[in-house]
């Protein structure tokens, strides 16, 4: 994956507090199993971590910065971004959101842009208080998505992804494809508190999915809005494919057999390994958000 050099990167769309202070704060998560226990049910779930049980409701104080904002300093243009995380990060989050921007407006609506939270280890949220063991998630309530960049760490150690920069892009565009949701009120069928192969949590999470395919089929060819060139220059057969590994090491089904020994559908949240490169695919291959509909 690669960007455009001259490309200016947009980092009014990404808030850093990494290294910030949350004073007088819970730790609403523990450490080993019960850590891994919350990312499983937590990861690319799309919800507020209130929804997981991260916490009890109660406010929490606001982050105190330290060495935080590090993108607004650092990660300036195209050239940055290909050879920086944060910055490549950046410059998914300006690229997904060019491509909804315009797609929502070919459509005849108007999206409303979210910003990407960088934390690092804890976080307060309008959804409530999480630690980074939730792994990325969306909040609906502030329409921000929220990510520590440790995750793809765990993604690669603890869940057996290959990595690259593409599996870290197909991350944050599916949470945006759960931002995507919540403007078009989707989002709303995956709380009804059911489980299972075929419940909404499944099809939202597999729209997710799609969505985060439709962006990448589009990717090469949405103009950036300072430039009116693509962000992103090149997207690679290797690329996509560190894409479908990543969506697979998160199935439902991998994960449990890592952590039971055994699969058991009727409480899966995401869908199985095949389903999520299934429905990456669909979204890749057509780069049609209509062929996106899971709940048929």
């Amino acid at each position: 994956m690669q960007f455009d050099d001259n490309a200016n990167l947009d980092t009014s769309e990404v808030k850093d507090v990494r290294g910030s202070r949350v004073p007088g704060g819970r730790a609403t998560i523990g450490g080993g199993l019960v850590g891994l226990i919350a990312l499983v049910l937590g990861l690319l779930f799309g919800v507020g971590p209130e929804q997981l049980g991260l916490s009890d409701g109660s406010p929490e104080p606001a982050a105190t910065s330290s060495s935080a904002a590090q993108v607004q300093q650092s990660c300036r243009t195209g050239r940055d971004a290909n050879t920086r995380e944060d910055c490549r990060l950046v410059a998914v989050v300006n690229s997904t959101q060019d491509f909804w921007r315009q797609e929502f407006q070919k459509r005849g609506g108007a999206y409303r842009p979210a910003s990407t939270v960088f934390f690092t280890g804890r976080v307060n949220t309008a959804c409530g208080a999480a630690t980074a063991a939730v792994g990325p998630f969306y909040c609906p309530r502030d329409r921000q998505v929220y990510l520590d960049l440790d995750f793809f760490r765990e993604l690669r150690t603890k869940f057996g992804a290959s990595g690259g920069p593409f599996a870290q892009a197909y991350v944050v565009a599916h949470e945006y494809g759960h931002h995507v949701q919540n403007l078009t009120g989707t989002l709303q069928r995956a709380q009804d508190g059911q489980q299972g192969a075929n419940s909404n949590a499944v099809k939202v999470e597999l729209q997710a999915d799609c969505y985060a395919g439709v962006w990448a089929h589009n990717a090469t060819r949405t103009p950036d809005e300072s430039t009116g060139r693509p962000l992103i220059t090149s997207l690679t057969e290797q690329d996509i494919r560190d894409g479908l590994d990543a969506a697979a090491a998160v199935g439902d089904d991998r994960i449990q057999e890592r952590l039971q020994g055994r699969v058991t559908p009727e409480s899966w949240t995401h869908g199985s390994a095949e389903q999520r490169q299934q429905w990456f695919l669909q979204g890749y291959r057509t780069g049609d958000m209509a062929q996106c509909n899971t709940f048929r």
